[in-house]
């Protein structure tokens, strides 16, 4: 029994017809995906403006502002200029904000603005959270300029319709970019950030896209309710949710949510080479997604704003997803019953085929074991792709995989995809029978489909809904008299309408330096398709298609090569700070690229790391001498010792607007004071920091005054202090880099670091 699960005359012409309606399909989701056209300054009052919004992005994102910083300071006296101007109440917190990971404590000044705009008869509050601060390395446009800009056009449309029912609070944090410290101290020192409510978090992570919901907080069926209701052109799936929930990543919505707010996190994430870099510019940002963002914040604002907030509460998750035109939603309790059902429709089409005798069970048994080896060999082949993009471009592996001119990769990726599915399906073809081959490969689908509804529910749409759909169009294929076509091409359809954008979204994300996360989820598309794949092979010498498909992935790997070329639009980037040891009065320049370019090797060209200060190399390839600078650097003061814990006063010199201090043995715990900044923040710590000293404490936004910094450091016997400013141009013999090259995104890059080194014992 080695028969066809389908077959016709012009087999050929139908098969590509059907691929065809396919790609068809697959395009017309792509363009739906786009954010939606920005709106003008003469936009209607109660209507969110693009436009408007860029007029206060222009003043805010013209230049990097990291917590601490002049360009901070004059982005926070505007935010709150321009909310006390639209009759919000306004105040600017001021405290120490804190986060700890493996070996490290993070600690930063940081001023908060926080906005109120009384409800009418509230049942809560509704907090639109963003924040002010950029990384260092660019003026953040988009991250997270975009958003804050997009909270005052808000801020001024709800005031055109009168107060709404519940409570508005504006977060506009400080210091995300080093650790979420603003939304940390909000939550430990302000009353509002203690009295709960419904959060919307406003986030970026590249400079266009539509604005995806990518996470919530438990039980969000009221919330994703409220979202597919209100939000024009809603965009995210429930897969995102799950994911992010698995992943260490952390926004200003972590520590909010774990503060007891209910929310939804939302950010675009196209084009992500311009992710903290100087290019994330108002430039290259796209206004569409600007007007995606504000019009999605203003919406839900005044949806939730209007509604009794006790009504979102336990009625768990929900799986969302969207389709062209319209949000799909259903509750987490129809998720094991559509599994059941598309388990028993694959089970259905096993015996169905069995009986029609177009395929032995033994046979479709084998099928469905050896169906994981395309799956994993989609994966392998991406990462092979990546290892030699990096090797031929080490640009691309200091950009984190997310190239400026993707899309050539992309296509290498699904075509390579293609490749390991021809390598499966070509061999087996004639043991094991087309329909044999066409039914095992569903056991995957249905299969991952019940293992993503134990682990994680909200993703199964992706494997459930397709297999239940191809299950079904099978069956109906064998045992309908008529129309068996399209009943076979129905499962492919709801397969292109959900597994090629999920693929789309996981490269925009995660970048080709993962790549065989998309190829997996293109392979499981693919296996949907073997019926048609059947009709256009060719029947003598089907082994044709296996060169063809590495031919293709090849041509389009050199076209990508070809046009993602550099230039100052689109940047390489390079790693690169000087560093002053000012016990030895000797500094260094150093590098941590894998392959430095003619610019950066004039700096850094060598190998010796004996020289510099005790404690302060960490993942650095290159050295190279640099003439001395005049700085005064870093002073610690021991105040007082108690066995292991240390009590100091810290300074980081003139100009310096962070500290960083290195330990030679693990801390366990911390705690830093300023000035001016409320209670002293605290934070365990737990593990070590990898390839450097084991314990370190940094401070951001250090004031001129200093900071009183506690420390529990078990047999610590040596501290390094590294005073850090932002930029080269003040060194000796530096000259700027060409136009097309800019800092990478390392947050040790770009700076001017002086060391002083304690001896503890």
């Amino acid at each position: 029994m080695r028969e066809k699960l389908i077959d016709m005359p012009r087999r050929m012409v139908a098969g590509f017809l059907a691929l065809a309606a396919l790609g068809v399909v697959i395009g017309v989701v792509a363009l739906a995906d786009g954010p939606p056209r920005p709106l003008a300054a003469n936009a209607p009052a109660g209507e969110f403006s693009a436009a408007r919004a860029l007029g206060h992005l222009g003043r805010i994102a013209a230049e990097p502002r990291p917590i601490g910083s002049p360009a901070s300071a004059r982005a926070r006296d505007y935010l709150v200029g321009r909310l006390r101007a639209e009759g919000f109440g306004v105040e600017v917190q001021r405290a120490v904000g804190a986060s700890s990971s493996k070996g490290l404590a993070t600690f930063g000044r940081v001023e908060n603005v926080v906005a109120r705009l009384p409800g009418s008869g509230s049942t809560g509050t509704i907090l639109l959270a963003a924040h002010y601060d950029s990384a260092a390395m660019g003026p953040g446009a988009s991250d997270d300029g975009a958003a804050v800009a997009a909270i005052l056009e808000t801020a001024r449309a709800l005031r055109e319709h009168g107060p709404l029912r519940n409570d508005v609070v504006l977060l506009l944090s400080d210091g995300e970019e080093d650790g979420v410290l603003g939304a940390e101290a909000f939550v430990r020192q302000h009353p509002i950030g203690r009295a709960k409510g419904v959060l919307l978090n406003f986030e970026a992570r590249g400079a266009g896209g539509p604005a995806l919901m990518f996470e919530t907080t438990p039980d969000n069926a009221g919330l994703v309710g409220a979202f597919a209701d209100a939000a024009p052109r809603p965009h995210g799936d429930s897969s995102m949710v799950e994911l992010y929930r698995m992943l260490p990543n952390n926004t200003d919505f972590t520590p909010l949510s774990e503060a007891g707010f209910r929310g939804m996190n939302f950010a675009w994430i196209q084009r992500g080479s311009h992710y903290h870099t100087a290019t994330d510019s108002i430039a290259n940002l796209d206004k569409g997604s600007l007007q995606h963002h504000g019009a999605t914040m203003l919406a839900l604002t005044r949806e939730l704003g209007n509604r009794d907030l006790a009504d979102l509460d336990g009625e768990g998750d929900a799986t969302y997803f969207r389709l062209p035109g319209m949000m799909v939603t259903y509750p987490g309790a129809l998720v094991p019953v559509l599994t059941v059902l598309s388990v028993l429709a694959f089970g259905g089409l096993v015996v169905a085929v069995r009986k029609r005798r177009l395929a032995g069970l033994p046979s479709i048994l084998i099928a469905a074991v050896s169906a994981v080896l395309p799956l994993l060999l989609a994966a392998v082949l991406a990462q092979v792709l990546w290892s030699v993009l990096a090797g031929v471009r080490p640009g691309y592996d200091t950009m984190g995989g997310l190239v400026h001119r993707p899309v050539p990769y992309r296509a290498a990726v699904a075509a390579l995809a293609g490749l390991a599915l021809l390598l499966w399906y070509v061999p087996l073809r004639r043991r094991l029978g087309p329909a044999a081959l066409a039914v095992g490969a569903l056991a995957w689908p249905a299969g991952l489909g019940v293992l993503l509804t134990w682990v994680a529910p909200g993703a199964a749409f992706l494997c459930v809904l397709p297999a239940l759909a191809c299950a079904l169009g099978g069956l109906g294929a064998v045992l309908l008299p008529r129309g068996r076509f399209a009943a076979l091409l129905a499962g492919p359809v709801v397969a292109a309408l959900l597994l090629p954008v999920w693929a789309q979204a996981a490269f925009d994300g995660m970048g080709l330096a993962l790549a065989g996360v998309p190829a997996l989820a293109l392979a499981l598309f693919g296996m949907t398709l073997v019926p048609f794949g059947e009709l256009v092979l060719p029947e003598r010498r089907p082994a044709l298609a296996l060169p063809a498909a590495l031919a293709l992935a090849v041509v389009l790997t050199v076209t990508g090569l070809a046009a993602d070329t550099y230039d100052e639009t689109r940047p390489r980037r390079t790693h690169l700070a000087y560093v002053l040891n000012a016990d030895s009065g000797t500094a260094h320049w150093v590098s941590g690229d894998a392959d430095p370019g003619p610019w950066t090797r004039r700096y850094a060209s060598g190998r010796d790391q004996a020289a510099l200060p005790p404690g302060y190399a960490r993942n650095l390839r290159w050295t190279g001498p640099a003439q001395p600078a005049r700085a005064a650097g870093p002073r610690v003061r021991i105040l007082s010792r108690d066995g292991d814990t240390l009590r100091m006063r810290v300074t980081a010199g003139s100009g310096a607007r962070s500290v960083t201090l290195r330990f030679d043995r693990p801390i366990v715990e911390a705690s830093a004071a300023v000035q001016g900044a409320g209670a002293p923040a605290r934070v365990a710590v737990e593990g070590t920091r990898p390839k450097t000293w084991p314990g370190e404490v940094r401070f951001r936004g250090l004031p001129a005054g200093g900071a009183s910094i506690t420390v529990r450091v078990p047999g610590g016997r040596r501290l390094t202090a590294i005073a850090e400013t932002t930029g080269l141009t003040a060194v000796p013999g530096f000259v700027p880099p060409p136009r097309d090259l800019v800092p990478s995104t390392r947050e040790d890059g770009d700076l001017t670091a002086v060391t002083r080194t304690y001896d503890l014992r």
